[in-house]
């Protein structure tokens, strides 16, 4: 590692505190059927990986944070982050090293199960059924890697990349960060343990793979966008860029975005040639960047219509035409989803209101009954208390569905 080299740049303080933060956070990974939900720090799911890997013989190189998490770590601006990405360098160069890292992945979550569950009888087969939400190996053409995806409900699902090597590793500048841990997972290490402090604490190294990181880091604080060659991205990194721009992102070379988003249009009609493979992508994408925000998916879908109505120049006149009614479906789909929720936000804050107005009316005259028979109030109250018919929720449910 050359640190001279403009790729490289070391964390300041502020962001390795920030670095501590995401890996000392508790992250739950939800089990299918009856397994339960694990509670585990990225920290320790790191440190656990590290040592089952260690115990095979494969041979690390390092670990990185990598995506939305690094953005996170380097710019304030980013408020939140959606993704976990963590990348473990590893030797691949046999299938049977393959195997080893996905059975050190499936063992680790072992360690996390609750006291008391009988982990003897919990094969690997099981573990991959509860809680790994996507696998995918790939090795081929001068690419050698593996992904494991473990689930999460909430759409931040944490995503293991076992990378011996990988052509492209970035999309665009702003997602082209790696911070390499392993002088953080040392200092985690030290016994006793130490606290960070603005003059003690690791020296943490980040790399930027588009290749300059003061201007990668330029772009992610000014909300920029950059690529280059986007033809060797999987998809052109079509799906990425209209995720940018509805975030309101905008091209750091206005003069030279369309000729890119032609590029985009043409890879990723080529990677998802026929509607049954774009819809599967266009839904998949959209449930795990935008969870829950029916808005924004609608948003997300105007924006990814005028991109490909304008940029498309390989597919035919019919075949674009259905392309884009399949996008303009799905945004009418969400659209009606979240008129729908407002709907029924209306309905209940009205039976809300309508409730509250019922219970004030109705305390009112009950205070006013009390006043007038002076000798039984406290009866009066007490038997109130006791046989009072309807709750809040009650009368919000009862007005509802009159």
């Amino acid at each position: 590692m050359d640190l001279s080299s403009d790729r490289y740049a070391v964390l300041s303080y502020e962001q390795v505190t920030r670095l501590d933060t995401v890996m000392d956070e508790v992250v739950p990974i939800h089990g299918r059927g009856n397994f339960p939900t694990l509670e585990m720090k990225l920290k320790d799911l790191v440190s656990v990986v590290r040592g089952k890997l260690e115990e095979e013989n494969v041979t690390l190189r390092d670990i990185r944070l990598n995506g939305g998490a690094a953005s996170y770590v380097l710019c304030p601006n980013n408020l939140t982050y959606n993704d976990l990405d963590l990348i473990f360098v590893v030797d691949l160069s046999t299938s049977r090293n393959f195997d080893k890292v996905r059975s050190a992945v499936l063992d680790s979550l072992l360690d996390f199960l609750p006291e008391g569950v009988n982990k003897t009888r919990i094969s690997s087969c099981s573990l991959k059924e509860a809680y790994v939400h996507k696998m995918v190996k790939v090795n081929e053409g001068g690419d050698r890697w593996s992904l494991i995806s473990l689930s999460n409900n909430r759409g931040r699902n944490v995503e293991l990349k076992f990378v011996d090597s990988m052509r492209r590793q970035f999309e665009f500048s702003v997602d082209s960060f790696q911070i390499i841990l392993d002088s953080l997972l040392s200092f985690y290490e030290v016994d006793p343990p130490m606290r960070m402090s603005e003059n003690f604490y690791p020296t943490v190294v980040g790399e930027s793979v588009y290749g300059d990181f003061r201007e990668a880091l330029f772009h992610l604080n000014k909300k920029l966008i950059a690529t280059r060659n986007p033809e060797e991205i999987r998809g052109g990194g079509l799906l990425k860029y209209c995720n940018l721009l509805v975030r309101n992102y905008r091209p750091a070379r206005p003069d030279e975005i369309k000729n890119l988003e032609r590029y985009m249009c043409s890879r990723f009609f080529i990677d998802f040639s026929d509607l049954c493979q774009q819809r599967r992508k266009l839904e998949s994408y959209i449930a795990n960047h935008f969870v829950g925000d029916d808005q924004m998916k609608c948003e997300y879908l105007m924006t990814l219509f005028n991109v490909v109505d304008e940029s498309t120049v390989c597919l035919m006149g019919h075949e674009r035409r259905q392309t884009l009614y399949l996008i303009q479906e799905l945004a009418y789909h969400y659209y009606y989803q979240d008129q729908q929720k407002l709907m029924v936000k209306q309905q209940f804050d009205a039976a809300a209101a309508a409730a509250a107005a019922a219970l004030a009316l109705s305390s009112t005259s009950t205070s006013t009954s009390s006043s007038s028979s002076s000798s039984s109030s406290s009866s009066s109250t007490s038997a109130w208390k006791i046989v009072q018919p309807f709750s809040s929720l009650d009368l919000i449910c009862q007005l509802c569905y009159n």
